[in-house]
């Protein structure tokens, strides 16, 4: 196997567009944030007109229930919010790569086509989704690349054509130059 093959079975770069990626784990964990928020903010609405008996120091004490469970209530969801928190991290990011890695792939390679290199097929892995619009994109770029070597083919024949007729030296020399033109722009 190919080392550009290896290539496209393992991505080594995590972060492929690091501030998109940012901003989605950002939205996600302050939407996490917004949930905890609201349930202890619901809690503490719901158990407000209720009281709660305890004992602290040998001494029976009756406090409200919602100031009673405060300190058990802001621990666990701080610790339920780091936990999920770095959950959703760790799975954001694997979604986002797993989706966005194709996709930063193919701007790469759509890049170095538009550079004129149409010899260049975009290769996804297995798991990769997307395959029907590879396939497009690659046939369009076959396609395309057989559409300018046909025009090439064209434009050797109307200069090999100049030389026998003895065209006028300003033609030759500007068919020679879209020939040049051609050269430059495409990857035959």
């Amino acid at each position: 196997m190919s080392k550009r093959a290896d290539a496209y079975k393992k991505r080594k770069i995590h972060f492929i567009k690091k501030d998109f990626q940012f901003r989605f784990i950002l939205k996600f964990c302050l939407v996490i944030l917004a949930g905890v928020t609201i349930s202890t903010g619901a809690l503490f609405f719901f158990s407000s007109g209720t009281l709660t008996s305890s004992f602290q120091d040998s001494r029976l004490v009756i406090k409200s229930t919602s100031l009673a469970i405060l300190p058990i209530v802001l621990y666990t969801n701080l610790v339920t919010l780091g936990l999920i928190t770095l959950a959703s991290i760790a799975i954001t990011l694997i979604v986002s790569h797993r989706l966005f890695g194709p996709l930063y792939r193919f701007e790469m390679d759509l890049k170095e086509i538009g550079t004129g290199n149409l010899l260049k097929q975009i290769h996804l892995r297995k798991e990769d989704q997307l395959k029907a619009f590879v396939a497009c994109v690659n046939k369009m770029t076959t396609d395309l690349h057989r559409k300018v070597s046909d025009i090439r083919g064209e434009v050797d024949q109307v200069i090999k054509s100049a030389s026998r007729e003895n065209v006028p030296e300003e033609i030759a020399e500007e068919l020679n130059l879209l020939r040049q033109g051609i050269d430059a722009k495409f990857k035959l």
